[in-house]
């Protein structure tokens, strides 16, 4: 379903991949493009449109590849260019669309552009980079702090001057203010979308520009002992400047080079009303999709909480053709299944695949794979180091393939510990099984490609409902569906509106009923109704 027109993404699913930990194919105990190639197949089977490749680029993996030391090639430990060709090239011939991650704030301190840099003060790269003079006492340039921990500021002995880095130390951040800076990043977008790349999720694209005279941040009035370290400090001079919104406009513009323009996906953690702005206002020339963490970030998961989120998220939505977006986890946030528990996994996945705008999923979810505990010896994230409470590990271990050694990941030993339960998760048990957590997700996935209801439709909120309950509609040219979720472990009785209703897609995917005038909802159950 449109999968060969201009915005395809607006009735697309897209599928996260990790690729250390998605499937090996080389035998080292590390997750592979070739490995990821041989799985296409199952993605396709299952109903994505879209997959999304966390970073695969050449690094000294500081940070697993967030630390880039070349925009424009292939880590060896995932493969080389000729792999990744293949890889679009079986894409292609499944449907399926391609989406790479892209750093644009910071490189690898190994890569070239900071070794120039770093060289000398007079060296062309210099400016590439941000440098400041130490304070008269040798103290950093200001009080920024790195969001691992310690000042945001680097000592460079050689050349007498502190660079900033907003993460690791060897995580420079460049600078966005230079024109040469610029192009050269906007080359490297160009290189991808040259090979058939079909868009980028862009990294920590609200950080991009920082305060041109670098003032102190303020402290966060809010932050208490226990909260997250990094957020003790408002950064009104560190991220979201004003000036980001030029640059977000300009790859906009190299993305519209195309004939099929390119999809760009924001990673952007701000306010509701920030957030909105990076669609580019009225004009609706910034990213398409700035990724809504809502639903990531919700607290209470009950009908009221989910509703609120969700209807004011749709009226903040800029301009006439600001298409909405929804995701529930990621390589940097606790899975949805231990965040909501086994009850409403399956209320968070018909949620996610039932309302307006574009889904992401997260590799794993769809057989529900929960976070897995990783023991300090084993333990490998750099932020999880220096805050143990916030460690990522957990949420990126081993895609669980099947019961045998290793999950059927790998032949050796994987980088990260599989989890316990892989025996009874996993693809091969969920897909034998008719009602399995996969096999609703393939319901849901297969029902979105023939309705335009869910997959263009309008949304609308529906008032009456038991508190238990959250309902809305999903109309377009005629179609008309029905969604009702009872967030609640108690039987309940919903109203429906008038005329005759069918359950489609019960979470429980043992029902489809005619019903009128109200829809027995059985505890954590959710159902998709069609009119008539």
């Amino acid at each position: 379903m449109g999968q060969t027109t201009k915005n395809w993404w607006r009735n697309g699913a897209i599928y996260q991949i990790y690729p250390r930990s998605f499937m090996d194919g080389n035998g080292d105990g590390v997750g592979d493009l070739p490995g990821i190639t041989g799985k296409l197949e199952y993605l396709s089977n299952l109903g994505v449109d879209a997959v999304w490749l966390s970073p695969i680029f050449p690094s000294p993996m500081a940070d697993f590849g967030y630390d880039v030391a070349d925009y424009t090639d292939i880590h060896p430990m995932f493969g080389t260019l000729d792999d990744f060709d293949a890889l679009v090239a079986k894409a292609r011939s499944l449907g399926l669309k391609v989406l790479l991650d892209y750093v644009p704030n910071h490189t690898s301190d190994e890569h070239e552009w900071f070794v120039e840099s770093r060289a000398s003060r007079g060296d062309p790269k210099r400016e590439w980079y941000i440098w400041r003079d130490a304070k008269d006492d040798g103290s950093p340039p200001n009080n920024w702090e790195s969001y691992f921990g310690g000042p945001a500021w680097e000592w460079d002995e050689a050349t007498g001057q502190y660079y900033l880095h907003l993460f690791d130390k060897k995580q420079p951040d460049l600078n966005w203010r230079n024109p040469e800076v610029r192009e050269a990043m906007y080359d490297a977008m160009r290189f991808w979308f040259d090979r058939g790349v079909d868009g980028l999720r862009i990294d920590v694209l609200w950080l991009l520009v920082k305060d041109e005279e670098f003032r102190d941040n303020p402290v966060n009035e809010e932050w208490k002992d226990g909260d997250f370290l990094p957020s003790r400090q408002s950064r009104v001079y560190s991220e979201d400047r004003p000036e980001t919104m030029e640059i977000v406009r300009e790859m906009r513009s190299v993305a519209e080079e195309y004939e099929e323009s390119r999809v760009l996906v924001g990673e952007i953690y701000l306010t509701l009303e920030r957030l909105m702005a990076y669609y580019g206002g009225e004009t609706l020339d910034g990213v398409q999709l700035p990724f809504n963490f809502g639903l990531v970030l919700l607290e209470n998961w009950d009908a009221k909480s989910v509703r609120s989120l969700v209807d004011e998220y749709e009226a903040a939505l800029p301009g006439d053709g600001a298409w909405p977006n929804w995701v529930l986890g990621n390589h940097d946030m606790p899975r949805i299944a231990s965040r909501v528990g086994e009850e409403k996994e399956r209320l968070a996945a018909m949620l996610l695949l039932t309302l307006r705008g574009t889904p992401t999923m997260y590799y794993g979810d769809e057989i529900g794979m929960k976070n897995v505990e990783v023991p300090p010896h084993l333990a490998h994230d750099p932020q999880g180091k220096v805050h143990k409470s916030y460690g990522r590990d957990p949420f990126r271990t081993p895609m669980q393939w099947n019961a045998e050694k290793n999950a059927g990941f790998s032949n050796a030993e994987p980088w990260l510990p599989v989890a316990g339960d892989h025996q009874k998760v996993n693809v091969e048990a969920r897909e034998s099984d008719p009602s399995s957590t996969l096999s609703l997700y393939k319901k849901l996935l297969g029902f979105r490609r023939v309705s335009t209801a869910l997959g263009l439709g309008a949304y609308s909120s529906l008032d009456g409902m038991p508190d238990e309950c959250f309902a809305y509609l999903r109309e377009h040219k005629g179609e008309k569906l029905l969604v009702v979720l009872n967030f609640s472990g108690e039987e309940v009785s919903a109203p429906l509106p008038e005329g005759g209703w069918r359950v489609e897609v019960s979470t429980r995917l043992d029902r489809e009923e005619k019903a009128s005038g109200v829809v027995e909802m059985r505890p954590y159950e959710g159902v998709v109704m069609s009119e008539g």
